[in-house]
């Protein structure tokens, strides 16, 4: 079994971080940690490409440092940046590896919100099948 974390460096990130390399260490599990590169819009043509080499840029460079906290804390990692909006990309991580939980931060969007606009927690809260751990930014209230 593992941990699946989706890690983007956004205000949430830090603190679900933390959060995942604590459950790991616990459960004595893997930690994975996820990254959705897939770019907006049609996934062909040069512009496509310039927008996915970045973003997946970005991606490994974020995994890279919560790959040395989870190392700093004993905890085994590794680090996959898929070709899928951030929701999808969790999900089938946590498929294949069998995952025990999904960890995810939240920025503090309202419930409203990411209904209609389709934040990732809110998209893995009603489509995975395993338990999704949800974990607020500090300032939350």
């Amino acid at each position: 079994m593992s941990v699946v974390l989706g890690y983007d460096e956004s205000p949430g990130a830090a603190r679900a971080l933390r959060i995942a390399i604590e459950v790991a260490a616990a459960y004595g599990e893997e930690l994975i940690l996820v990254y959705g590169a897939a770019a907006p819009g049609l996934r062909d043509g040069a512009e496509y490409r310039s927008h996915y080499d970045a973003i997946r840029q970005a991606g490994r460079t974020g995994l890279e440092h919560a790959l040395t906290a989870a190392e700093a804390a004993g905890v085994p990692a590794r680090v996959e940046v898929l070709d899928e909006s951030p929701a999808q990309a969790l999900l089938d991580a946590a498929q294949r590896h069998g995952a025990r939980v999904i960890v995810v931060g939240t920025w503090g969007e309202s419930p409203m919100r990411g209904a209609l606009l389709g934040s990732t927690p809110h998209k893995l809260l009603h489509m995975s099948p395993v338990p999704v751990l949800c974990v607020p930014t500090e300032d939350a209230p």
